[in-house]
């Protein structure tokens, strides 16, 4: 791949800035559009510091025709970031998630049936598997689900039909989807938006399944955010993290380093046109596991996290990523091994203020029957 334009939706967030660096470093000129949400950059709608000054910043709303139609002159290929972001949120402004994930993603499809290009990459979730994949007593591959009540009597783990616990396995795309929360569903939505127009108009669409990104640059404040953004925001206050059910639940937390370079792959591969791939860490870690390491760099390990015994509507047990396809087809090899992730992250904290919402956005949830 020579020298290109790229847009990327979403561009001045946590993954889309760090996604700029990657393909600036690569050659490439970018440009970003983004609507700069108070909820993730704060009040003023400023131009982030951390964003390289050669990225081309328009700002602008992914569901305005006229700023989607003006990012795109001149563009030879578009990373789709731009989405409202939260599992618990998404549960109660369902009209903003589906009109800025849905919408927004109409929007930019409509516009790319008169401009095409040469490569639309779109990023969905792991959140659409809903619970991942299990493995019974007898070895056999199965799908599960919680049901309330067995939630309600704080049971946590998914039962075979004898009340024996399933084990968790790698998930791979193969798995059908099971959407748990109104942002599953959109990201599901989005991802099969673009990949079926790219198909009926000619311009090749890849769909990347993130799992738990991290790194520096999220958004602190935001409540909504990903996991370890909130334990920080928490420590970073002096206060414990709170943890849902009893923390043992599994996860993929793979680096936003990793990410940016699948991306990259994405863009480039030819043999990716038209699949779907998981893009994780390949390991899986427990969420009071990766709770202590972040105490651990940031030298507070006298906060214990909080386990709450709590549920949240729409919240799963385990899941993490099987990235066989990714590492075949797109020739993806996470390198960001989690002890180096942290330490970067630590070192990044140190220099942040955070606004701890946690609470706030708790009592939210809990308000409205989400929080059990």
């Amino acid at each position: 791949m020579g020298r290109r334009r790229i847009l990327i939706t979403g561009g001045a967030g946590f993954i889309g800035s760090h996604l700029s660096d990657h393909l600036l470093r690569h050659g490439h000129a970018v440009r970003a559009l983004d609507s700069l949400s108070p909820q993730v950059h704060g009040a003023g709608q400023a131009r982030p510091g951390y964003l390289d000054g050669e990225v081309e910043l328009q700002v602008g709303d992914i569901r305005d025709e006229e700023a989607v139609q003006r990012a795109l002159a001149g563009i030879d290929a578009v990373v789709h970031l731009a989405a409202a972001v939260g599992v618990g949120q998404s549960m109660y402004q369902v009209d903003r998630y589906v009109s800025v994930n849905d919408l927004g993603t109409a929007v930019l499809l409509q516009a790319l049936i008169e401009r095409p290009v040469e490569r639309l990459v779109v990023a969905s979730s792991m959140s659409l598997y809903g619970e991942g994949l299990y493995r019974d007593r007898r070895g056999r591959e199965v799908v599960a689900e919680r049901t309330r009540q067995q939630l309600l009597a704080r049971s946590w783990e998914p039962l075979d039909e004898g009340g024996v616990p399933l084990e968790p396995v790698p998930t791979p795309e193969s798995k059908a989807p099971s959407l748990a929360s109104i942002y599953a569903l959109s990201k599901f939505d989005q991802e099969r938006m673009c990949l079926l127009t790219g198909e009926a108009y000619g311009f090749p669409a890849v769909a990347l399944r993130f799992f738990n990104v991290y790194g520096t640059r999220q958004a602190l404040s935001n409540p909504y955010t990903g996991v370890l953004a909130i334990f920080a925001a928490r420590y970073l206050n002096g206060r414990a993290p709170l943890v849902n059910e009893d923390g043992r639940q599994r996860r993929d937390f793979v680096s936003v380093h990793d990410v940016a370079e699948a991306c990259r792959l994405a863009l480039t591969v030819p043999s990716a046109a038209g699949k779907v791939f998981n893009v994780g860490s390949g390991r899986s870690a427990s969420v009071l596991e990766v709770a202590g390491r972040l105490a651990e760099v940031l030298g507070v390990e006298d906060l214990p996290p909080e386990v709450t015994e709590r549920y949240r509507v729409g919240d799963i047990r385990h899941c993490f990523a099987d990235i066989s396809r990714a590492r075949q087809v797109l020739g993806y090899s996470p390198r960001v091994t989690m002890e180096d992730g942290f330490a970067e992250l630590a070192g990044w904290l140190a220099g942040q203020d955070a606004h701890d919402r946690v609470t706030e956005a708790s009592a939210e949830l809990a308000a409205r029957g989400l929080s059990l």
